[in-house]
């Protein structure tokens, strides 16, 4: 299955991250979450902490929130 499919959220970071020139140690630490949690995110772990998931998110100005699931075929990660 495709990483995108599995974690939009996941790979949305690492995007932004990338764009930013941050390796995953410089953002884990400006973003104060730990390197084993940003690895696991971007790497499409299953369970991961909702409050953490914003932590990082807010580095871009964004955060989850409930939303359509997107049909079949539609690109999930904008």
């Amino acid at each position: 299955m495709n990483k995108q499919k599995e974690n939009p959220i996941g790979t949305y970071i690492q995007r932004e991250r990338k764009k930013a020139g941050l390796t995953q140690p410089e953002f884990a630490l400006r973003c104060g979450l730990g390197l084993r949690f940003i690895r696991d995110l971007e790497q499409g772990k299953a369970t991961v902490r909702l409050d953490k998931v914003n932590q990082a998110l807010a580095m871009f100005g964004s955060m989850a929130v409930p939303g359509r699931k997107p049909r079949e075929g539609e690109d999930e990660c904008k």
